[in-house]
């Protein structure tokens, strides 16, 4: 009798140890930069408000800067409020991401390209699978990303990773890894957010240069959220269909009615470029994912 009881309880121990470890799993942001990410290059060149609500990056001639999450995850959803750099910002990059940092990295890329003033902003998107990349779409933002704060998220999940601007989604790229399409699925990534002269190659093609008389060039940032799957060493918890992951239920496998139609209107009205539809770069042999749904 005494074996049984201890039998019990040991079941009972392991299935709360089960559920503690799945809950410390998933994390929701504490919308304090100073606890949720550090200074990776040039803190002279980041502020941050005193109550850690909002930080900015400064670009000029002496240094760009950055900053980067804590913590590694394998899916879930990221939310950040993002003013742009405002008046004449050409040859400024703007690089909002998520990436495994591996020599075969995989990496989730927002890239806000500067623009001579009264030029519309240009927003690029890409994706990298096991260290290769070459997947980038351009669109138009719809207003002015400099005037006021905008929010723009990544949901990464089991099925698809949708790109949204103002909970508009503006990119998708499905899990098509059973037709042997590459998606990112097994490598933890961090955030990382950067600032810096990308004037080789940002506005124009290279054309226009920062006017560094314009500058210090300054970005901000507020309202964040980040509700992911902590990485602990085990994928099996983040890809686990399970109450905390809740960015891998059914219903998050593809887009809403709403959705598929706002993301029409931006494909329609706003696309720039799209490298599905670059023939010649790819020599009439475009990337297999191209001629497969989206969602």
């Amino acid at each position: 009798m005494t074996n049984c009881f201890k039998l019990r309880a040991l079941i009972i121990s392991l299935i709360f140890l089960n559920l503690f470890r799945t809950s410390i799993a998933s994390v929701v942001s504490t919308g304090n930069f100073n606890n949720d990410f550090f200074v990776m290059w040039a803190p002279n060149h980041v502020n941050t408000s005193a109550t850690g609500r909002e930080r900015s990056l400064k670009l000029d001639q002496e240094s760009g800067s950055g900053f980067a999450s804590t913590q590694m995850f394998l899916f879930g959803r990221i939310d950040m409020q993002i003013k742009l750099v405002p008046g004449n910002s050409a040859g400024t990059v703007l690089a909002y991401y998520l990436t495994s940092d591996q020599p075969n990295r995989d990496e989730i890329d927002f890239e806000f390209l500067g623009n001579v003033s009264g030029q519309p902003y240009i927003v690029q998107t890409n994706i990298y699978v096991d260290g290769f990349g070459n997947r980038e779409e351009r669109i138009y933002l719809w207003f002015d990303p400099t005037e006021d704060f905008h929010t723009y998220s990544v949901l990464w999940n089991l099925h698809q990773i949708v790109f949204m601007v103002d909970s508009i989604p503006i990119r998708l790229y499905r899990n098509h890894a059973d037709k042997g399409v590459a998606y990112p699925r097994w490598q933890p990534m961090s955030i990382k957010i950067s600032l810096w002269n990308g004037d080789s190659w940002a506005t124009r093609g290279g054309l226009d240069k920062i006017d560094w008389s314009k500058g210090p060039f300054i970005a901000s940032f507020r309202d964040y959220k980040i509700d992911v799957c902590v990485w602990n060493g085990n994928p099996r918890f983040c890809r686990a269909d399970r109450s905390p992951n809740w960015w891998n239920r059914r219903r998050f496998s593809s887009l809403t009615r709403d959705q598929k139609r706002w993301f029409k209107w931006v494909r329609k009205y706003h696309m720039v470029y799209d490298y599905c539809q670059d023939n010649q770069r790819f020599q009439y042999n475009l990337p297999k994912e191209c001629s497969l749904p989206k969602y």
